[in-house]
């Protein structure tokens, strides 16, 4: 797998990893705080038929980490970058966590003529519980967090040396006992990014409501939820459902216990998005255009 570098309209370098190979590519993005290396499986496990891209955002992993640019719509901005120092006029997108955001952030402001799909990887519309929702509309979008609570966890974060705040933040995102492997790459990565960038983008994470752009996204799109997650997996299918014929595959805690089904459930969870990437490219052949509930066609490694 080759490494290399994209330097960003604003002169920051990004680390990124590439397969190499033909057709159209998967690029993936990671959620905040976390790295490319968490993709590790994907990047093998699904290169057998496609080329795989995964970089680290700024401020994270082996990327630049300079004093600006910790907004979404600036990491939207660097994915462009990336897909124009690529040369990659068609590409599918996998977002997982904040990752998702970034690609509703990037259609939002470039539009979907570069994208061919999305996989969006368990990550809601909106992630703040404001005062004026309604508690039925937090519910919907998913949102888990109230106001006081983000303040308090970025005051915490703010202070904190060594890094415990963050790592006990993310363990949360964990419901069952974590297998030790899995949580070291995790604790590991974790490390890589500092206050300085963290800090910022989580605010500015989880102050966006991604909700008015679903109805407009025009490709082929599959939500993937996990019941062990943090993330209510009500608000996975409720983003399904406003997304005009977006499929929906639920990992039950059979298979998956956590905010991170790519690392428990590696090789169900790419047989997953190999039969979604090749329905897509079968449809795109044929002319077909893939809208409506087709998750039969899909493998059931897990609920549905």
């Amino acid at each position: 797998m080759a490494g290399s570098v994209v330097t960003t309209s604003d002169g920051v370098r990004l680390r990124v990893s590439d397969t190499g190979g033909g057709g159209v590519p998967l690029v993936m993005l990671h959620g905040w705080g976390q790295t490319a290396a968490l993709f590790e499986g994907q990047l093998g496990g699904l290169a057998n038929s496609r080329r795989v891209i995964a970089y680290d955002m700024r401020g994270h992993g082996l990327s630049d980490k300079p004093d600006h640019g910790y907004r979404i719509a600036r990491l939207a901005a660097d994915l462009r970058d990336v897909l124009d120092a690529l040369r990659i006029e068609r590409t599918d997108l996998l977002g997982w966590s904040m990752g998702a955001s970034v690609i509703w952030s990037y259609l939002e402001l470039f539009g979907s003529a570069r994208v061919r799909s999305l996989v969006l990887v368990d990550q809601p519309a909106a992630v703040i519980a404001w005062p004026w929702t309604t508690a039925e509309r937090s519910a919907e979008t998913g949102a888990i967090l109230p106001i006081d609570g983000l303040t308090r966890l970025a005051a915490s974060i703010a202070v904190d040396e060594n890094g415990d705040v963050v790592q006990r933040f993310v363990r949360s995102m964990f419901s069952e006992p974590v297998d030790e492997g899995v949580w070291r790459v995790v604790s590991e990565q974790i490390r890589h990014t500092p206050v300085h960038a963290a800090l910022p983008l989580l605010v500015d994470h989880a102050a966006q409501d991604w909700t008015d752009v679903l109805g407009r996204i025009d490709v082929p799109v599959l939500v993937i939820g996990c019941e062990g997650s943090h993330v209510d997996v009500r608000s996975q299918r409720e983003l399904a459902a406003r997304i005009p014929g977006a499929l929906v595959h639920v990992f039950g805690r059979d298979a998956a216990s956590s905010h991170f089904p790519f690392l428990e459930a590696t090789d169900a969870f790419n047989a997953l998005v190999d039969a979604f990437l090749c329905g897509v490219a079968r449809d795109a052949s044929t002319g077909v255009e893939t809208r409506g509930d087709t998750r039969s066609q899909l493998p059931r490694p897990a609920h549905v």
